[in-house]
């Protein structure tokens, strides 16, 4: 694809800066430090973006809106355009560079499909597919290998569910969403009543539902209450390995990064960011807009817009003092000891 062609593929890439020189052909997409001819590749702003560039040898390149190093990278000869966002803009490249082969509509043999179960037109059923009991598959649906779909699920149009998928009775999915290798949905939450004998088993009735746009990664679970609901708001995005628990209510536009766990009953409102191996404790609230940075534990409440770290968590520009305390806190105890013996 031409470099220019690529361009009316791009938003915010009309009116824009741009060098366009011997308008490479692009085959590929690569990282900065290793694109080669041929190659698009694209900066964020940051420290050391000049040596960067004078070192690549990516044929057309993303940049900011810096004049520097649009001069720089036209010094080089190398085709660019500047964005507001080269990020967005390098996703949106990717989807034209490297386009998804379209699967054809049917039901592959080997799937077993409930007699009651309904789909809808455009839906492609892969090999091995499991479909239960009264469960429906809206429109254009993508099922890979060996899904498996419980009684009593529902799926909205357009969603993709990759291969050893599962979904349990009481999943509902709006549409769009897309569930990834190994994740599974609807799984009972860990209830349990202590008896004198052990403990009892809570039957987990509830729904699970994700609204449109939700995004599971692989091998993450998300849990069906006793009663009520589990809820993942519109547009939110969950990682790898992640576990939510049973009646977890998350809102939209949110991210969880990989081996977050969310204990039953936690709230997390709108744009909420979790770093990697954050733990969130039962019934704990967050915010709107709040970021958890990795391996914080919240045990209470955050704030809408806080930013917080450490375990327990804190303010995050408080545990940053803390921290730089953590080291020098030997030489501290020994000239306490020494000060309380002096005297």
């Amino acid at each position: 694809m031409q470099f220019s062609t690529l361009l009316t593929h791009l938003s915010g890439g009309e009116n824009q800066p741009l060098f366009l020189g011997d308008d490479p052909e692009l085959k590929a997409a690569a990282a900065l430090d290793q694109a080669s001819q041929g190659d698009l590749s694209f900066l964020e702003p940051g420290n050391a973006l000049l040596a960067a560039l004078a070192e690549t040898s990516a044929s057309a390149l993303l940049l900011p809106p810096d004049p520097e190093l649009h001069a720089k990278a036209t010094e080089r000869g190398i085709a660019w355009i500047s964005l507001k966002n080269p990020r967005l803009g390098f996703a949106e490249a990717l989807e034209q560079l490297y386009p998804k082969s379209p699967l054809p509509c049917g039901i592959h043999p080997t799937a077993v499909v409930d007699a009651t179960a309904v789909l809808a037109e455009g839906v492609h059923v892969g090999a091995l597919v499991v479909i239960g009991a009264n469960s429906r598959i809206g429109a254009g649906c993508i099922l890979h290998p060996a899904v498996v779909i419980y009684p009593d699920v529902e799926i909205g149009p357009g969603c993709e569910l990759h291969s050893h998928a599962v979904l349990h009775p009481g999943s509902r999915l709006a549409e769009e969403c897309v569930v990834h290798s190994h994740a599974v949905i609807g799984s009972e939450g860990f209830g349990f009543v202590p008896t004198a004998s052990g403990w009892r088993k809570m039957p987990q009735t509830g729904l699970v539902l994700l609204e449109e746009g939700v995004e599971v990664g692989c091998g993450s679970t998300i849990d069906r209450p006793a009663v009520g609901e589990t809820r993942i708001g519109a547009g939110s995005k969950i990682d790898n390995l992640v576990q939510v628990g049973h009646g977890v209510v998350i809102g939209k536009n949110c991210a969880i990064a990989a081996q977050v766990g969310i204990a039953g009953g936690a709230k997390l409102g709108n744009g909420v960011i979790l770093a990697g191996q954050v733990g969130v404790a039962n019934r704990a609230v967050i915010g709107d807009g709040a970021i958890a940075s990795s391996k914080s534990g919240i045990h209470g409440e955050v704030a809408a817009g806080e930013v917080v770290s450490g375990y327990p968590a804190i303010p995050n520009r408080l545990w940053l003092r803390c921290s730089a305390v953590f080291s020098k806190l030997p030489d501290m105890a020994r000239n306490l000891r020494q000060l309380n013996q002096s005297n």
